[in-house]
């Protein structure tokens, strides 16, 4: 063969014009398609089909170009066309021209493709199957029935989360959309979702009504809305309907175990389940609140009441009542409860992955048997593929292992899929702190309170990095003013605004603070409730009445001492109790305290609270008169995650400069030594 001319021949028939257009034509279709298509909720599977059909038809078409010739009598065979009769200069002409106009066309389409925000790009790449669903607006006349909208849009999250295909944004992304004015293609691009579900709920009497729409979020497309007009005791299959009609509309496959989760009602009885969903909305609260969550435990224990068989709530129950041990009341009644209703849970319905989640936080939270309580998350995992709660958990094990990078990482992937969630985004925050990346932690800082920035607690735990890593009360100050008097139920920011004005060493301020707050005591995180003597007897220490401030912490100590005889177990009663034995001159009980609380919780057991007790111990010492290990001690845990906190268990070296608490040492000067700085560098996994 005669390569020349067969090149030759192949230029003469239009060959490489027919690719080149052909080649354009394909890439525009291909284009149009994939941006158009998901408009109209054409399934992707048929944007692939065009483009393998293009690649194909590709060969065949150049073999009709060669093969066959445009004629003005219509389409021949090459070899059928005398050369004078050939019009192929005209129709290379014309393919210049369909050249020259698709080249334009697949050049506007890249400036459109190149030039368009950040956020329409990422929209783009968002998966098919995902969806955020918005608060549901309360339409009842009775507003005190709020939390059955609340209730209703949790347990539709729920449903949809059993479906594996699907990718849910979690509850906590989407809640602080309620009141929001934004767009709802905004909403999506925030959230990382292609679609939104929003409605509303009306519930008079024993009837509900409830309104729903779904709709696409690049284009604010709604694909379909209904109404759900039924009894209350119906409610179940309206969520249950719901659920299906979403998966019908983004052609979800469901398993046949998926269905039957999501079908399956969790009560027969409907006043139990108002309960339950009454429950529900305090437990997912944003306060972070005691008593918040003491009003989930007792709602969901009347639902109980009225239908025993009821093991999601047994399993929320549970889970409530694990977390208010480990954070608030150790006492061996919540201990017990929590593991015997998740058993009960798993025992009535072994497949419901709320109660494996429920144990698998027992596990964690009340026995530190991290191994066993990943067995039960994987089994969460499960049956609730798409619950951040349960990633969530397991990158907290991380953290009380000394995983430290591991469980940043894994919370950072949590947010950066659920970019809404923030109670990720204050975890993250205080990972970050906890390992004194102040830069890290004022940025996951602010994104929290960009997503809470109603809750005092996150707020606080901001402003106080500002004090950690440059020791600026300023800001803190600003934000504790702006936080409404009456909003402190647990005394959080009556304990702030205390703590900044002794770290300040303005006593007169301090004595106001506490004399303004209502209670006899203020709950702490970790810790026992203080007496306001407690902290009057601190304010005296650190004026030197010594004589007044002895007689204020006595006033206290039986407080303190029924607190340990109560929890004799918990190691953050003890730390303290030592601690108030020292200010009382009490040397041998408060090295007594102080060491017996590091022995409940050390350091290798947890990796995140384990140093908490240690500071405390090493601030006993320092008061004891052993400053050689109070100093081993500070040097060390300023190397060490985890010894940062709100109140006197934090070791920062502006914590150290200007604490009162610190006093003893001052004169030291392997002490003067460490707080000159440079701060050292915190060493982890």
């Amino acid at each position: 063969m005669n390569f020349r001319n067969f090149f030759a021949e192949a230029r003469r028939r239009n060959i490489y014009k027919v690719a080149v257009a052909y080649t354009f034509v394909a890439w525009v279709l291909t284009q149009v398609s994939t941006q158009v298509f998901p408009i109209f909720a054409i399934p992707n599977w048929l944007v692939r089909w065009i483009i393998l059909l293009l690649i194909l038809a590709f060969p065949a078409v150049l073999v009709l170009s060669w093969a066959f010739e445009f004629t003005s009598e219509g389409i021949k065979r090459t070899g059928d066309v005398p050369p004078q009769e050939s019009i192929r200069h005209r129709t290379g002409r014309l393919l210049t021209a369909v050249i020259v106009i698709v080249a334009f066309i697949a050049s506007g389409l890249l400036v459109f493709r190149y030039t368009r925000s950040d956020s329409d790009r990422i929209l783009a790449s968002i998966s098919e199957k995902s969806i955020a669903v918005l608060p549901f607006e309360n339409l009842s006349e009775e507003k005190a029935s709020a939390f059955f909208a609340s209730g209703i849009y949790d347990e539709i999250v729920t449903a949809l989360a059993k479906i594996s295909e699907l990718r849910v944004a979690s509850r906590g992304s989407a809640a602080h959309y309620q009141s929001s004015s934004q767009d709802l293609t905004e909403i999506a691009r925030a959230l990382g979702v292609t679609h939104v579900l929003k409605g509303s709920v009306q519930k008079a009497g024993d009837r509900v009504r409830i309104n729903i729409q779904l709709i696409r979020g690049a284009s604010n497309t709604p694909l379909w809305a209904k109404s759900y007009d039924r009894r209350l005791e119906e409610i179940f299959a309206i969520e249950a309907e719901i659920a299906r009609n979403v998966a019908d509309a983004l052609r979800l496959a469901l398993s046949t175990e998926e269905a039957a989760r999501v079908e399956r009602k969790p009560t027969e009885n409907g006043n139990a389940y108002v309960l339950y969903l009454r429950a529900r909305t305090y437990q997912t609260s944003a306060s972070g609140l005691l008593e918040d969550y003491l009003n989930a435990a007792r709602f969901y224990a009347e639902a109980i009441e009225l239908d025993p068989k009821f093991a999601l709530a047994r399993a929320r129950l549970s889970a409530t009542l694990a977390y208010v041990y480990q954070e608030f009341q150790p006492t061996a009644a919540n201990r017990s409860r929590a593991l015997a209703e998740a058993e009960e849970a798993l025992r009535l319905r072994p497949d419901l992955g709320e109660a494996h989640l429920a144990r698998g936080l027992c596990y964690y939270w009340l026995d530190k048997n991290y191994d066993g309580a990943l067995r039960e998350l994987a089994l969460a995992s499960l049956f609730l593929p798409n619950d951040s709660d349960v990633d969530a958990a397991i990158a907290y094990i991380s953290r009380r292992r000394g995983q430290w990078k591991a469980a940043r990482q894994r919370l950072q992937e949590i947010l950066d899929r659920d970019p809404g969630y923030g109670q990720i985004a204050e975890e993250l925050s205080f990972t970050n702190f906890h390992l004194r990346d102040w830069e890290a932690a004022l940025a996951s800082g602010d994104r929290a309170v960009a997503l809470a920035p109603d809750s005092p607690i996150v707020v606080i735990y901001r402003r106080y990095v500002d004090f950690w890593s440059q020791g600026n009360l300023a800001p803190l100050h600003a934000s504790l003013a702006r936080i409404p008097a009456g909003v402190d139920p647990d005394g959080v920011a009556t304990l702030a605004r205390w703590d900044c004005a002794m770290i300040e060493r303005d006593f007169n301020a301090a004595d106001r603070i506490v004399a303004a707050y209502p209670h006899q005591s203020l709950q702490i995180f970790l810790g026992p409730p203080l007496p306001k003597s407690y902290l009057l007897g601190s304010i005296a220490l650190a004026r030197g009445e010594a004589e007044k401030a002895h007689a204020l912490f006595e006033a206290a100590r039986p407080a303190l001492e029924t607190e340990v005889g109560s929890h004799p177990g918990d190691p953050f009663r003890r730390a303290y109790l030592g601690l108030l034995y020292s200010y009382l001159g009490r040397r041998d009980d408060a090295l007594r305290e102080g060491r017996g609380a590091v022995e409940l919780l050390p350091e290798s057991r947890d990796a995140a609270d384990g140093p908490i007790p240690a500071a405390l111990l090493a601030l006993i010492l320092a008061r004891a008169g052993e400053a050689d290990q109070a100093l081993a001690m500070i040097e060390r845990l300023l190397k060490t995650p985890g010894p940062v906190d709100l109140f006197e268990a934090s070791i920062t070296l502006p914590d150290l400069r200007l604490r009162w608490q610190w006093d003893p040492l001052r004169n030291q000067p392997r002490f003067q030594e460490i707080v000159a700085g440079p701060e050292p560098k915190t060493i982890y996994q």
